[in-house]
C-alpha cells in the first residue's frame, strides 16, 4: 500500500491533520500504538456505566473562536466551567487564589481592593522573573506559596518551583475578586457526547485508514508514503541520539463508589501538601451524567511510564533545540504536538499547532 501521508499518533494533533488533509483529497494512514483513537483525551464508559477519562481529566477551554468553531464541526457542546478546590490543613479553598481564598485562610473580611493591597504587601518582588518560584513569590508572597504551590509542584514535577521555568506557574492566575473558575477563557465547554465521539466524527472520512495497536516500526517495511506527520516524542524519533528528553508521567488510580451520588464538591480537588496523589477528579461534575454511584481518579505523578508532560527547564529546552534542528532537516516529515514540539500545550493549542502544520504543508 502507498499513502499520501502516514500520520503517527491519533490524538488531537494527528487527528486534526488527518481530517484536514483527507478533506482535501489526500489518502491518509493514521496509526497509534494504543488500542483507541483520541490520545490522552480518549474517554469511555467504565464497567459501572460512568463516562470517565482514563488518562485524567480533560477540560476544554479556549479564547480562539477559530479553534472552537473548527471543533464544533465534529461535536455538540455542553457548557461547563471547571472549578477546583485545594485542601490545606484540612480545609478547602478555591484555587486559583481569589478573595474567598485569602479571607477564609486568614479570617479576613477584605474587599476586592483590600485583597489587592494585601497581596501587594506580602509579595516578594522579583525584578527578574526566570523561574516559577519567581512568579509565585512576586505574585502572592511566601506563605501562600508554601501552602498552595511548592508542595504541589514538587509532587507534580519532581522538582522545586525554583527549578522550573516561569511559564509553569504563570499558567495559574491570581484573582482579587470572587471568581472561582479555574479558567477564564471565552469558550468553556465539554463535548456533549464525549471526546471519543468527537474523534470518531473527525476521522470519519473514506480517505482515512486507521490502524491501532500499531507502531511506526510495525509499518516501516510494509507500506509506502509520500510524507509523514509525527506526533510522538521527538527524541524517540531520532533514537535518542542526543540523550533522552525528560517527560513527567502519571499513574492513575480509578475508583468507583456505589450508591454515592457525589464524592466531592467540585470537579477536581487538589492536595498540595497531603497525600501522595496531587489531585482527585470526579467525572460526574464534568459530564453531568446521572447515576446512583460515582467514579473518581487519583493522579500520582512519576518519572516512569508514558510521557505526558514535557518538563519546562532551560537545560531541557537546549536539548530539545538540538532535536528540533534534526527535525527541520528531515525530508517530508512534520513534527507537531505536545511531545513532538516539547511544549506544555493545552488541547486548544495542540489543535492550533495542527492546523498551522497543515497550512505549512499546503504552502511548501
Amino acid at each position: 500500500m502507498k499513502y499520501d501521508y502516514l500520520i503517527v499518533g491519533a490524538g488531537f494533533a494527528g487527528s486534526v491533520c488527518a481530517q484536514q488533509l483527507a478533506e482535501s483529497g489526500k489518502n491518509i494512514l493514521i496509526i497509534d500504538i494504543r488500542q483507541h483513537i483520541g490520545g490522552n483525551a480518549y474517554d469511555t464508559h467504565d464497567e459501572h456505566g460512568i463516562l470517565i477519562h482514563p488518562y485524567g481529566p480533560h477540560i476544554f477551554h479556549t479564547n480562539s473562536k477559530r479553534i472552537f468553531e473548527y471543533l464544533s464541526n465534529f461535536t455538540d457542546w455542553r457548557f461547563y466551567e471547571h472549578r477546583v478546590l485545594a485542601v490545606v490543613n484540612g480545609e478547602t479553598y478555591p484555587i486559583p487564589i481569589n478573595r474567598t481564598t485569602v479571607n477564609k485562610l486568614y479570617g479576613f473580611d477584605l474587599t476586592e481592593e483590600e485583597v489587592e493591597k494585601h497581596l501587594l504587601n506580602v509579595r516578594i518582588e522579583r525584578k527578574i522573573i526566570k523561574t516559577s518560584e519567581d512568579v509565585v513569590l512576586n505574585s502572592v508572597g511566601a506563605d501562600l506559596c508554601e501552602k498552595f504551590f511548592r508542595g504541589y509542584t514538587k509532587k507534580q514535577w519532581g522538582l522545586d518551583l525554583s527549578e522550573l521555568s516561569a511559564g509553569v506557574a504563570a499558567r495559574i492566575p491570581t484573582r482579587t475578586n470572587n471568581d472561582d473558575r479555574y479558567f477564564s477563557d471565552t469558550f468553556q465547554f465539554m463535548p456533549a457526547q464525549g471526546y471519543s465521539r468527537m474523534f470518531e466524527r473527525m476521522l470519519a472520512n473514506d480517505n482515512i485508514t486507521i490502524n491501532l495497536s500499531t507502531s511506526l516500526e510495525d509499518v516501516k517495511e510494509t507500506i509506502e508514503w509520500e510524507k509523514m506527520i509525527y506526533t510522538g516524542p521527538i527524541d524517540a524519533y531520532f533514537n535518542y541520539c542526543y540523550g533522552k528528553l525528560p517527560y513527567r508521567s502519571l499513574r492513575f488510580e480509578h475508583l468507583h463508589f456505589p450508591n454515592t451520588p457525589c464524592f466531592q464538591l467540585t470537579g477536581t480537588v487538589n492536595y498540595p501538601n497531603d497525600q501522595q496523589f496531587t489531585r482527585v477528579t470526579e467525572f460526574k461534575h464534568l459530564t453531568k451524567q446521572q447515576h446512583s454511584g460515582t467514579s473518581i481518579v487519583r493522579e500520582y505523578p512519576q518519572w516512569e511510564g508514558d510521557p505526558y508532560y514535557p518538563v519546562p527547564r532551560q537545560e531541557n529546552e537546549i536539548l530539545f533545540k538540538r532535536y528540533q534542528q534534526l527535525a527541520e532537516q528531515a525530508d517530508n516529515v512534520y513534527f507537531v504536538g505536545r511531545l513532538a514540539q516539547y511544549r506544555y500545550y493545552n488541547m486548544d493549542q495542540v489543535v492550533g499547532a495542527a492546523l498551522a502544520c497543515v497550512e505549512k504543508i499546503n504552502n511548501d
